[in-house]
């Protein structure tokens, strides 16, 4: 069982954590984590992509020459695709990228993602996020010159202070447990949970819970 120590906003400790095995150590399954983060990226893509087919296209209701006696190929619309102003064929036309992914997947998807984490000693377990007030420069400082962070992923549970005071910051996101997902996880080079968000992630994540 993986033990990582805690800490306070000054970077002190102040006591430690035994992690899940089955949560925070398992074998790093990349392929799955692949997948699963095409899926997330996927799902995010607008997918409004639109051109106008020839019957879209305004005008072009002439026969631009006659059937016969030209030698041309028979046309019966200036706005065909071969023509400049015309439509196009199999263009981009509006649809739904999602990609539908097991709950069991994404899952396991998460447990990897967080191993290879704390395999890579990139994890930080925080006592708790107690800011007395909003501060945007304030917080930036902690990260930056106490804890020496950056490209960060902070987990931790409903806190308004900590999500106003992280949101602006570059390179800084702040997320509740249960928005933790592989995408931010592998973007970010460091993952800081609260004591409290880890224990409600082990619940989530744990196998057969």
């Amino acid at each position: 069982m993986a033990k990582l120590d805690v800490i306070n906003l000054e970077n002190k400790k102040i006591g430690s954590i035994d992690l899940r095995d089955d949560v925070f150590a398992v074998d790093v399954n990349v392929a799955l984590v692949h997948q699963v983060l095409k899926a997330q990226l996927a799902g995010r893509r607008q997918g409004t992509a639109k051109t106008k087919t020839k019957s879209e296209v305004r005008g072009g209701g002439r026969k631009p020459f006659k059937q016969k006696g030209t030698g041309n190929a028979r046309q019966g619309s200036t706005r065909s695709p071969l023509n400049p102003g015309g439509g196009q064929s199999f263009g981009p036309q509006p649809r739904c990228y999602d990609q539908a992914t097991p709950k069991e997947m994404m899952r396991g998807a998460l447990r990897s993602a967080l191993s290879d984490r704390v395999k890579a000693k990139r994890v930080l377990v925080m006592d708790e996020f107690k800011l007395e007030n909003v501060k945007t420069k304030v917080f930036n400082e902690i990260l930056k010159k106490k804890l020496q962070l950056d490209k960060v992923l902070i987990v931790d549970d409903a806190n308004t202070n900590l999500e106003l005071s992280g949101r602006n910051i570059p390179k800084v996101k702040v997320l509740r447990t249960e928005g933790i997902n592989v995408y931010d996880i592998v973007k970010h080079e460091w993952v800081v949970f609260s004591k409290r968000a880890v224990q409600a992630i082990e619940t989530r994540l744990a196998p057969n819970s």
